[in-house]
């Protein structure tokens, strides 16, 4: 078995009495992409920031490529590329230029450098946009040069940390599309989302992270197969709340936020016949998914961002 790209033991951090991460283990092989899910708060960012040394841990160990970090942070960058919440690109240049110009931070020689910008404006989709700056560009298109960017290094390993936000469907497919090609290339990401279709697309493996700490690890389909009822029936409606008090007793679990009602059942049949002639509500039965996997375990409540 190959060893782990990315290998963290223990990681801890706390700003005051607060606990950012909290005894954090995990690794990532070769063309592996590990999905990490959790609220606002959870220490997902922190991580991020903890493995590219620009947040020192109060406790625990990072390697990347066999490097411990932060001591040889340098050289493990060399390997590694980058996708940040927001992105950092320089509004003065074109596209080619915020290529050209991140290449030289790696000294790449001019060269080589030259010759793999077509190739990565081409994988970004922005062949037609090379000389336009940021500012022309949508946000789909600069978070596709924002990948780009991070590519210039051709890295072993990426970071990425919520790199669909804020884009439309088409966007974040085309997005999904290039992220899965890099995946088919042995490269490994560790991938921070709010978006749980993107998780089960995307990841081999998921870490479930609440108040800093791992509560769920597996795959997809494993974890939810292991944390949830196989069918979900939403009822939404005036009459919603009669029919979760009529037949709450049908189902395994039943939440309510809003006015919707939420059946969590192994066999929704019986229920479904029993509202199937009332004209008070509409009923959705759809399989359970990785959203009802995490609002399960970290609950309905809205975060705060940390």
């Amino acid at each position: 078995m190959p060893a782990p790209l990315l290998r963290i033991e223990g990681l801890t951090k706390r700003y005051g009495a607060s606990v950012a991460v909290d005894a954090l283990s995990f690794s990532i092989a070769p063309g592996e992409c590990l999905g990490v899910i959790g609220p606002n708060g959870a220490g997902k960012t922190t991580t991020i920031r903890m493995a590219l040394g620009l947040t020192g841990p109060d406790g625990g160990a990072i390697e990347a490529f066999g490097l411990p970090i932060p001591a040889r942070v340098r050289d493990a960058k060399r390997r590694i590329g980058v996708v940040t919440q927001f992105d950092s690109l320089d509004p003065d240049f074109t596209c080619t230029e915020n290529l050209r110009v991140y290449g030289r931070y790696f000294g790449i020689p001019a060269a080589t450098l030259e010759a793999r910008i077509p190739g990565l404006l081409e994988f970004a989709a922005l062949t037609a946009k090379a000389s336009a700056k940021p500012g022309e560009l949508s946000g789909g298109m600069r978070r596709r040069l924002s990948l780009a960017r991070a590519l210039v290094n051709d890295p072993d390993l990426l970071l990425l940390d919520e790199p669909t936000t804020g884009l439309d469907p088409q966007a974040r497919h085309l997005m999904w599309e290039r992220l899965g090609n890099l995946l088919q290339q042995g490269k490994a990401i560790l991938l921070t989302t709010h978006f749980m279709d993107e998780a089960e697309r995307l990841c081999d493996r998921l870490l479930v992270l609440d108040h800093g700490r791992k509560i769920a690890e597996g795959t997809p389909r494993g974890l939810i197969g292991e944390h949830l009822e196989s069918d979900v029936v939403e009822v939404y409606g005036d009459g919603a709340a009669a029919v979760a008090r009529a037949h709450g007793d049908a189902a395994d679990r039943v939440e309510t936020s809003g006015d919707t009602v939420f059946f969590y059942l192994r066999d929704a049949k019986p229920l479904l016949d029993a509202l199937s002639s009332r004209h008070d509500v509409r009923v959705l039965h759809r399989p359970a998914n990785l959203e009802d996997l995490f609002l399960k375990l970290t609950g309905r409540q809205i975060r705060e961002d940390a």
